[in-house]
C-alpha cells in the first residue's frame, strides 16, 4: 500500500471531521476547511492508488 493512500485517506477523515463539528458550531469556514481537505484527501488516495496498480503491473 503506498503511503499516499494512508495519508490521502487520514486527510479525508480529518475534513470529515472539520465538516462535522462545523456544522454542529454553526462554523461556515470549518466546514469549508472541511470539504477542502476531504477533497485533498480522495485525490491523494487516489494518486496512491493508481501507484499501487503501476507497480502491480511491472511486477507482472
Amino acid at each position: 500500500m503506498d503511503k499516499d493512500r494512508i495519508a490521502g485517506a487520514a486527510k479525508e477523515a480529518k475534513g470529515t471531521i472539520e465538516q462535522v463539528v462545523g456544522n454542529v458550531l454553526g462554523d461556515a469556514k470549518l466546514v469549508a476547511d472541511g470539504k477542502r481537505d476531504k477533497a485533498e484527501g480522495k485525490a491523494q488516495n487516489a494518486i496512491g492508488s493508481a501507484k499501487d496498480i503501476a507497480k502491480d503491473a511491472l511486477k507482472k
